[in-house]
């Protein structure tokens, strides 16, 4: 009997134990299958703003005693989250919809992440946060890598919220931020991509070299500072954020004011131009083109462009900036040249070569440290640079077919001809080419420009620069006596000019005898030009009022000989009616001489 007894006993506790396991699952803690002795509750739905039909915030279910009670959210340890009753609509035939579920059971949630997490204050926050990192992607293809930054510093704070108990959830969280803390690294590691270590940043030294040209900077170069400083506005920013792109210190924007002065039409001795002073060879070696309407030398993006490319490839041969900057003055040969000299193979920095470099790359690098250290701190120096500076013109593109001024199309708009002229430097005469061509005007006139495009008249094609058509070359053999200040007085031109053409460096070098090529077509005399006759012989009338007797001034080096040849008299008659005892001259002396014209004219 007590056998029988405790078999009873065993029976019945094996009962309660099987009915205690159907009411844990069908009033699971998440919430997610609800018990199935409810036919009369209806679904709880809800529609996210994706157009799915979503889950309530918190699951219902009912108990034992049939009263419906509100669960936590969120997805328990192990549970997929997929009601394995409904077939996937991708799994269903053509022509046929998904089981609807069956009586009991409660529809999932599903948020706009893809994930059923059962929460629409999560949905939101992934929504904010994906779209954060598409603003972020934005500003990183415009180059803008600061604004970048801060909206994924933001999207990524928002993840720093309270802990999630579902493991899905914290899963998904730590997958973004895994993609952020990536995109993070991938900004900062290409800021500095060509630059690395501790030469990635231009050392800001002081020493008496950089101190002279500060004092420079600070008095008799101080008009052409601040005119330069104020005119960096126009184009510091786009400089700034090419040089970011590229991984490059921001510190070379500051270099066209050493080179320019930041004036894109600035032209030098050695026929260099723009902001960045390319010569013709280097700019056509780094993409830059010229032809009779267009020079990319003078176009700021372009030639920014161009100078990175060039600055790049100069820190890669030599290693540290201030060499490169030399050699970016003076060219990459003519440091190496000086570098072989050295005979100690690691004096090659750039203070090693200081001495032996040209006296313009000597300076131009002190002068460029001088510049970083005033823009970085103007009052220690005693500059009032104003702030803030010029701002750049936004613009919009319009595409042109024809040949057209400048002048024209601002006339037609309504708009300054400067404003034109400043965002299209790179025109040379100021005229559109004849052919497909991308014209900046300011930003929302490109619908103005569309209705007036037809009323612009066509531009002839720019002739060439008036020193090209006029300037011819005349030979002349230097005779005993001669000096380049008197040729030049002759043929009307300077001694500068006449050096230049010959390759001379100085006046010692014309000697007797020597023929020099003269960039400029002879003055003809008085008597010439009022000749009686032509070539041929051939009669002309002679200039009226025409004098018998002239009045020469005497030139420096200029000998009675010369004078009489050059007016077809004699020394004797010169000094007859100048009372010239002697031969001796004073540059400056007024001689009387006949007019072999008038002798001959009557």
């Amino acid at each position: 009997m007590p056998s029988l007894k405790w078999g009873c006993c065993l029976i019945v506790l094996l009962l309660l134990c099987a009915c205690s396991t159907t009411t844990q699952i069908s009033t699971d803690s998440q919430g997610k299958i609800s018990s199935a002795d409810s036919p009369d509750k209806p679904l709880v739905k809800k529609t996210s703003k994706n157009g799915k039909i979503n889950g309530s915030s918190s699951s219902l279910a009912r108990n034992a005693d049939g009263k419906t009670t509100e669960k936590a959210p969120g997805l328990g340890v192990g549970f997929s989250g997929t009601d394995p009753s409904i077939k996937p609509a991708e799994d269903c035939p053509p022509g046929t919809e998904p089981r609807v579920p069956g009586t009991g059971q409660t529809v999932k949630t599903a948020g706009n992440n893809g994930q059923e997490n059962g929460d629409s204050a999560i949905d939101e926050e992934v929504d904010e946060i994906l779209d954060l990192l598409r603003l972020a992607q934005a500003y990183r293809d415009k180059g803008d890598l600061d604004n970048a930054l801060k909206s994924l510093d933001k999207a990524y704070g928002i993840l720093l919220g309270e802990e999630e108990e579902s493991t899905v959830i914290v899963r998904q969280k730590d997958d973004l931020r895994l993609m952020i803390a990536r995109k993070i690294l991938e900004i900062y590691t290409g800021r500095r991509t060509a630059t690395i270590g501790k030469a990635s940043e231009i050392p800001l030294i002081m020493n008496a070299d950089v101190e002279k040209e500060i004092r420079s900077f600070q008095t008799i170069e101080r008009n052409f500072f601040e005119r330069s400083y104020e005119r960096a506005g126009y184009y510091l920013p786009i400089m700034k954020q090419q040089l970011r792109q590229a991984g490059l210190p921001e510190e070379l924007a500051w270099l066209p004011l050493v080179e320019s002065g930041f004036q894109v039409h600035a032209l030098s001795k050695a026929r260099a131009l723009g902001p960045w002073q390319f010569i013709p060879s280097t700019g056509y070696k780094y993409g830059l083109n010229r032809d009779l309407y267009i020079d990319e030398r003078m176009n700021v993006e372009k030639s920014t462009q161009a100078a990175i490319a060039y600055l790049t490839d100069l820190h890669g041969l030599f290693g540290d900036w201030l060499t490169s900057l030399a050699a970016y003055n003076c060219g990459e040969g003519r440091v190496l040249k000086v570098i072989s000299r050295q005979q100690i193979n690691y004096l090659d920095h750039f203070w090693d070569l200081y001495q032996q470099l040209p006296y313009e790359t000597a300076r131009y690098v002190p002068r460029f440290l001088a510049t970083l250290h005033i823009v970085k701190n103007p009052k220690k120096f005693g500059m009032n640079l104003p702030e803030p500076y010029a701002k750049p013109i936004a613009y919009e593109t319009v595409k042109t077919q024809k040949a057209m001024k400048l002048f024209d199309i601002a006339c037609q708009m309504g708009i300054s001809t400067d404003t034109l002229v400043t965002l299209n430097p790179e025109l040379r005469h100021q005229i559109t080419p004849d052919r497909p061509y991308d014209l900046k005007i300011p930003q929302g006139l490109g619908q103005q420009y569309a209705l007036v495009a037809d009323q612009i008249k066509e531009s002839k094609p720019p002739a060439p620069p008036e020193r090209e058509r006029k300037t011819k070359v005349a030979k002349y053999k230097v005779k005993r006596g001669d000096s380049i200040a008197s040729i030049s007085k002759k043929f009307g031109t300077s001694p500068k000019a006449i050096l230049s053409a010959n390759g001379l460096k100085s006046e010692s070098q014309v000697t007797e005898g020597k023929t020099l090529r003269i960039p400029a077509k002879q003055r003809e005399a008085p008597t010439q030009v009022a000749s009686g006759k032509s070539k041929k012989g051939k009669s002309k009338k002679k200039a009226a009022a025409e004098p018998a007797v002239i009045k020469y001034t005497v030139k420096k080096g200029e000998t009675l000989t010369q004078i009489a040849k050059r007016y077809n008299t004699s020394t004797a008659e010169i000094k007859k009616m100048n009372s010239i005892s002697g031969t001796q001259l004073k540059s400056g002396q007024v001689l009387k001489i006949k007019n072999p014209n008038a002798e001959t004219g009557g």
